[in-house]
């Protein structure tokens, strides 16, 4: 992993290294002697090589120098001014020069980027802890993803349930209410109708010259349940003793109540007595 940056910063050097000698030794050349200008060439390429070697150094042992890279980055500057002064001053290839004046200054930032790597480095034990745990997040996001939507799936798998029981209710209750609104209406119409109600009237009440009794229609109502052991703590009434009751409960107002306002008023005031034993006993008084 290392040879990933390493190698890259040395090609770079040692091709910027001999390109600056060359350019030195050519330009400098023509004006002194050329073992002068192989001399200030080295010059350059030792001071930029030597502080390069001791900032490695002071990175080998965990230590930084900003004097030292400093002077690092100054030779590096000297070396690309070489090569940049060459190019503007050459009657040939100005551009192509001009172009590869930059190779100091790039082998210098590799080998800053090959510092930061080293940095930053992990061993392979610590490189498998991380990837182990971020494997056990991904399981534990992949796991907890599964669950959310198994969850909305029942969710919405018992709200559609209780959705479609709701609607099976609502209709039977509709239809439910339907037959007895079309019951009650035919009732109702019977007991409106004159033919109809003289007919009942006849064969559920004696006549009486005078006094036609009216067809009541039956209770359609809330019930209310009995109390506890209510027919064994009160003692039934005798049929007397009921039609008393029923008569004084009847004639209470003028004129007198309807079956309907009387058997109120019997069970409000606590009495007890089944259905047909009341009707029985209010034909009677009547």
């Amino acid at each position: 992993m290392n040879a990933k940056t390493v190698l890259p910063a040395v090609a770079m050097t040692a091709v910027s290294m001999v390109l600056t000698l060359a350019v030195v030794v050519m330009w400098l050349g023509t004006a002194v002697p050329w073992p002068v200008a192989l001399v200030v060439g080295l010059g350059i390429d030792g001071g930029w090589l030597a502080t390069l070697a001791y900032e490695r150094r002071l990175a080998a042992q965990g230590d930084h120098n900003r004097a030292v890279t400093a002077v690092g980055w100054s030779f590096g500057i000297l070396a690309a001014g070489v090569l940049v002064a060459h190019a503007l001053t050459a009657e040939h290839s100005a551009g192509a020069w001009l172009a590869v004046a930059w190779l100091p200054l790039a082998a210098k930032a590799l080998w800053l980027v090959h510092a930061m790597w080293e940095r930053t480095a992990l061993t392979p034990v610590a490189l498998d802890a991380i990837r182990g745990i971020q494997q056990e997040a991904r399981d534990e996001a992949a796991v907890a993803r599964a669950r959310l939507r198994a969850e909305a799936a029942t969710e919405e798998t018992r709200l559609t349930a209780v959705t479609e029981a709701g609607a099976r209710v609502a209709r039977v209750q509709a239809k439910t209410a339907q037959t007895l609104s079309s019951a009650w209406s035919t009732l109702e119409t019977a007991r409106a109708g004159e033919e109809t109600g003289r007919a009942l009237t006849s064969v559920t009440a004696r006549v009486t010259p005078g006094v036609t009794p009216r067809w009541e229609l039956p209770v359609w109502g809330p019930t209310e349940p009995l109390a506890d052991r209510s027919l064994e703590a009160a003692p039934a009434l005798t049929d007397e003793a009921l039609d008393v009751i029923v008569d004084e409960i009847r004639h209470s107002e003028t004129p007198a109540l309807s079956y309907r306002e009387m058997a109120a008023r019997f069970r409000a005031a606590g009495h007890s007595a089944s259905e047909v034993r009341l009707r029985a006993a209010w034909k009677r008084v009547a």
